[in-house]
């Protein structure tokens, strides 16, 4: 059974050891700097991170493996996983609240009551935003939240998020044939071999999830299973344990490596529909 000494409460950005300049803080076994005409270096951090254990579906340790991925520099980790997840929250926002000004609610037409010998104070709609039923001052409107982000920043923010949780990380193999038919009971079981929690919030990533392991997961709150397509940064910052297959870890390394040569036609289809099924999912997200 593969399990850390000390597991941290989660894997935000914020806690991790990658974003906190420290004296203790380990850095990257690689580090090249490139020079330009400035006179600034421009620093780009490749990380060979800690091995990662290859578990057997009974909890056995039968390998070992890494990842090797692109990191941004210390000084400015932590700025460039906040905009790429500021840009995902804010480009699930539909922006379709609206509310009525008093120009636009219905009624009001008429004065209420005379202007004066009432004693009351003077008023010349119903439909003021001093009333009840009236209009609403400075409302929502229908509006785009939507900002744009690099490819090539968006991509360095997912790589140093998986660097971050590399403490947390253990590589299954691929169990996708191993459940017969759905059941949630056999699943947490399977959890537990593999040292994991199911009261901790766990990301698994996998590169097809068969539909039995898919039904016997969907039960559990804390647990959330994802592919290439439906990859995204705020479920990588948001769980406690990471869980990969093999294929997965060459799948990073290859995606996020210091190797990536760009995209082609198929990843780009990749992001733009993993960006459309994380939008659905969030429909009901605040206006």
């Amino acid at each position: 059974m593969a399990t850390s000494a000390a597991t941290p409460t989660s894997l935000s950005f914020f806690s991790s050891s990658l974003f906190v300049s420290t004296p203790s803080a380990k850095l990257p076994t690689r580090l090249s700097i490139s020079f330009k005409t400035s006179s600034k270096p421009i620093l780009s951090i490749s990380s060979q991170l800690s091995t990662l254990p290859i578990l057997s579906f009974t909890g056995e340790k039968i390998g070992e493996t890494y990842l090797d991925l692109k990191s941004a520099p210390l000084e400015t980790a932590r700025a460039v996983v906040h905009r790429a997840i500021i840009t995902d929250l804010q480009n699930k926002r539909r922006g379709t609240a609206s509310t009525l000004t008093r120009g636009e609610v219905r009624g009001g037409g008429k004065k209420p009551y005379p202007q004066k010998k009432t004693g009351r104070a003077r008023r010349g709609s119903m439909r003021s935003p001093l009333r009840p039923g009236g209009g609403v001052i400075f409302g929502p409107k229908p509006r785009d939240w939507s900002i744009k982000i690099n490819k090539k920043e968006k991509r360095l923010a997912i790589s140093t998020a998986f660097s971050s949780a590399a403490e947390n990380t253990i590589v299954v193999e691929d169990f996708g044939d191993k459940f017969q038919k759905p059941k949630t009971k056999e699943f947490i079981e399977a959890l537990k071999r593999w040292g994991l929690d199911p009261k901790q919030k766990s990301m698994f990533l996998m590169m097809e999830v068969p539909e039995n392991v898919s039904k016997s997961s969907r039960n559990i709150g804390t647990l959330r299973i994802l592919t290439p397509r439906t990859l995204n940064l705020f479920d990588i910052l948001n769980c406690d344990n990471l869980v990969l297959t093999p294929d997965t870890v060459d799948y990073l390394n290859g995606r996020y490596g210091e190797d990536y040569e760009g995209d082609t036609e198929d990843e780009e289809e990749e992001e733009e529909e993993g960006g459309g099924e994380e939008a659905d999912e969030n429909a009901d997200a605040e206006q």
